[in-house]
């Protein structure tokens, strides 16, 4: 019986941000590979620029999570996303705006995928939205 092909990037950016929606942050983590990496160059003081291996990952998804129930936040929706494929077939780059109500907060992401599984997670956000997060959710681990 042959094998099902990894997921290819666009499916599994697609499946992260369903697990985005839903707030289910151990799922986020486990798309990641076990030495995956995840950045946000533009967090505000006080939180991560970069967080390297799958169970730190896991372990700030977890302190955030907790910060955003304690702050009253719920998962937004995703919205407006658009994927843009590179010439390298590992890489994705995606626009997308996060958050219900009627001001959602825009996002760019970039993503190397490799096997069905996150190499690299480059997130990156504006102002408004560093600003919500240093109000709402403060330091987190290795930052």
């Amino acid at each position: 019986m042959p094998s099902t092909p990894p997921p290819v990037p666009r499916q599994v950016v697609e499946h992260l941000h369903r697990l985005v929606a839903e707030g289910d942050l151990a799922g986020q983590a486990d798309l990641f590979a076990s030495d995956g990496v995840l950045e946000w160059p533009f967090a505000p003081d006080g939180m991560p620029r970069r967080i390297e291996g799958r169970e730190a990952i896991r372990a700030t998804f977890a302190l955030l999570g907790r910060r955003m129930r304690a702050a009253g936040r719920r998962p937004g929706a995703v919205a407006n996303v658009v994927v843009h494929e590179t010439r390298d077939p590992e890489v994705v780059v995606v626009e997308l705006a996060l958050g219900g109500g009627g001001d959602p907060l825009p996002y760019v992401q970039v993503f190397r995928v490799r096997d069905g599984q996150i190499l690299e997670f480059r997130d990156y956000f504006g102002p408004r939205t560093a600003a919500a997060l240093a109000a709402g959710l403060g330091a987190a681990p290795g930052g």
